[in-house]
């Protein structure tokens, strides 16, 4: 049975987020508050946490293509190539914001990313979520539970996300309603930016 905690998003308290941190350490899943469409995430250097989120997605880890929730753009080389100074640029304008980037993937990724030739990078605009990552030390994967085929208060209530999810998951933060929108998925990989998902974000930025 997971816990059903309270964080208020203007003023995120401290002790409450170090409640969350202490599950993501032990390895435990969390759904949380994003600026956009509420996320499941784990830590990503725990690997049982990373399989079992796998396993409730279906997909094979290594194939998987989870974002990474960062605190900011400073460790960005831990996780991907070098960048050129115009990708960095639309970068800082977008971010904290709605956007997911796929970006070239670094060689020191953890290591059931290893193979992998990109990857998404997401800073929500979201304290709670930004907090979190910032108390663990390194990013958390994340996964919307957004569900094409349900409905839609489903992915919305924290209520009803609880319901549905307290016995796959450890912790369900509350932070009031979420959004329905998922983020702006944008391809920074090859040379021109690319459009992958029209989302919440502005296109207008790029």
């Amino acid at each position: 049975m997971a816990e059903f905690i309270k964080i208020y998003e203007e003023n995120p308290n401290p002790k409450e987020i170090a409640k969350v941190v202490k599950v993501l350490r032990a390895g435990g899943l969390i759904i949380y508050p994003t600026d956009t469409v509420y996320g499941l995430g784990c830590d990503i250097n725990n690997m049982k946490a990373l399989e079992r989120v796998a396993r409730i997605k279906n997909v094979k880890l290594e194939k998987s293509n989870f974002s990474f929730i960062c605190e900011d753009l400073s460790n960005l080389s831990d996780y991907v190539k070098q960048i050129d100074t115009s990708t960095f640029k639309i970068l800082k304008r977008a971010l904290p914001g709605p956007y997911t980037f796929i970006l070239p993937g670094a060689k020191s990724l953890p290591h059931p990313f290893k193979k992998k030739k990109t990857v998404g990078i997401r800073v929500p605009n979201n304290p709670i979520a930004i907090e979190i990552v910032r108390q663990l030390g390194n990013p958390i994967i994340s996964t919307s539970i957004h569900d094409e085929d349900e409905v839609i208060e489903y992915t919305t209530d924290p209520e009803l996300i609880y319901e549905k999810w307290n016995d796959l998951v450890d912790l369900v933060i509350d932070a009031g309603y979420g959004d329905n929108q998922a983020s702006t998925v944008i391809d920074l990989s090859e040379d021109e930016p690319i459009i992958v998902r029209e989302g919440k974000g502005s296109l207008e930025i790029f």
